[in-house]
């Protein structure tokens, strides 16, 4: 019998974990080819800029492959090449001081320049590579460039015939939006080829990629029909309509070795769904840690999501605001825990919030995964009431733990929970107008059963953790995928 034939794909990413991470790609670009590496059937590797912040331990592990000079427009700038192995899979980090040695990932007046340096070396690199990538995956508007610039100069160089391009939208509002003027100046493209980059007037990257790769993939089949729509595609669902063809929505897995209560070092009390009592500790000691009323049988709800109005801080917001109303989430019985940054306007808000309602309500203003952990481990439900999610992981992570999710019915969301109806189907609740009082009443649909019916309450907790979002499944759809494309 002869051998399966394996795919090599080659990631090209701003970020990856553990290396340097600001969310969810960071961790889709490390989960998604250490997945695909386990099933033998496909050669993933990752290519990202050297960042400052890469840890010394990593750093002292690489070596040095070679250095080289990448023409980006007028300018000629020194590349390096390292190499690493890490958890069964190749990294390959682009140096170049001048753009990567700084203290943050983004936010600089230069990103447009840095990130199109990036995506040109990482196709000048791929002679330099110790294996040929028959497709180039590419991530969000910041490597939207890779599939541009592949499809104007190196289609027909040796060497690069047959490459593939799949471009990964992980969030559609990111487009790389510029102005025209700098099309030449920054990106290097010609007069002649501005059209390819225009829209609307101005460079949008996103739009561009869309254009010239050979495949869109989405982080959920929800989502991948959502971009579709005028409400969900940013100014692109024209583009997007034309393209249709391409895309390809497969839902996101996460890492379930990290997220396990019956292993994560970041608990109190490790438990499974079998010895659940030992959640109700998880409760009562970050009750104490957190300065909360103890006491086990009040249902603790949580919400943690970056601080943006398009996680659902809108909704919850109207919610608190009926102050006196009978209906008010914050008059029942509860105790609410919400973690995350970003807007401050929102952040002031929810510390307000946490003042004026204490000891039943603590605003985190923060985010890492062990006070994440911890926190699903307390929790009983989960809110995630996004207006709009390309995926959702905090929903997966709140199954795993036993925190049941009550969710809006968009993008991952609804293609990850299921409603239990009458209780005795599903994963969760959901709820799909993107309304307060829509929002309050699938709390209190929860709340009714966390209270009243014990025995049905803890069947969906045990079909919750059950469920299986590992990235193994994902991992097959994309090894589909590949195949076709490299035939």
């Amino acid at each position: 019998m002869a051998k399966a034939k394996i795919n090599s794909v080659l990631f090209v990413t701003t970020e990856a974990e553990p290396f340097a991470s600001t969310g969810g790609m960071g961790e889709v670009c490390s989960s998604l080819p250490r997945a695909l590496n386990s099933t033998k059937k496909t050669d993933a590797r990752v290519m990202m800029p050297l960042y400052e912040d890469v840890a010394y331990r990593y750093k002292e592990n690489m070596k040095f492959v070679c250095n080289i000079t990448v023409s980006l427009a007028w300018r000629n700038q020194y590349c390096g090449l390292f190499r690493m192995e890490h958890e069964g899979v190749v990294y390959y980090f682009v140096d170049n001081e001048y753009y990567f040695k700084r203290g943050n990932l983004y936010g600089y007046y230069d990103d447009a320049e840095r990130f199109a340096f990036f995506s040109r070396a990482a196709l000048e690199l791929i002679p330099y590579l110790d294996f040929k990538p028959e497709i180039l995956q590419s991530n969000d508007h910041l490597t939207a460039l890779v599939p541009v610039y592949y499809q104007l100069e190196y289609k027909y160089r040796e060497g690069y015939e047959r490459i593939k391009n799949v471009f990964t939208l992980h969030n559609i509002n990111y487009q790389g939006i510029y102005p025209l003027i700098i099309a030449g100046d920054v990106f290097g493209i010609g007069d002649e080829n501005v059209p390819l980059v225009e829209h609307n007037g101005k460079i949008n990257l996103v739009k561009a990629a869309i254009v010239t790769c050979d495949k869109i993939t989405t982080m959920s089949p929800q989502y991948a029909r959502e971009i579709r729509l005028p409400e969900f595609a940013g100014g692109l669902d024209g583009v997007l309509i034309e393209h249709r063809d391409k895309i390809v929505g497969i839902l996101n897995g996460i890492d379930v070795d990290e997220f396990n209560p019956a292993t994560s070092d970041s608990l109190f009390v490790n438990y499974d769904a079998n010895s659940l009592e030992a959640k109700k500790k998880n409760k009562v000691e970050l009750q104490r840690m957190l300065s909360l009323p103890e006491d086990e049988n009040v249902p603790v709800v949580c919400m943690m999501a970056r601080m943006a109005a398009y996680k659902g801080y809108d909704l919850l917001r109207k919610s608190i605001n009926k102050v006196g109303a009978e209906d008010n989430i914050l008059n029942t019985n509860i105790q609410l825990i919400v973690m995350g940054k970003g807007d401050a306007d929102i952040e002031g808000y929810l510390s307000y919030i946490q003042n004026m309602y204490s000891p039943r309500v603590r605003a985190l203003i923060t985010y890492n995964k062990d006070l994440v952990r911890k926190v699903l481990a307390a929790a009983d439900i989960c809110l995630v009431p996004s207006r709009t999610e390309p995926c959702g992981l905090m929903q997966m992570y709140a199954c795993r733990f036993g925190a049941v999710p009550v969710v809006r019915a968009t993008g991952g969301l609804i293609d990850s929970i299921v409603d239990c109806g009458k209780g005795d189907v599903g994963n969760g609740f959901v709820f799909e107008e993107y309304d307060s009082d829509v929002m309050d009443k699938t709390i209190y649909r929860a709340l009714d059963m966390y209270n009243n019916n014990k025995k049905m309450w803890t069947a969906l907790i045990k079909r919750a953790m059950a469920c299986d979002f590992s990235w193994g499944k994902a991992a097959l759809e994309y090894n589909v995928l590949y195949r076709v494309l490299a035939a």
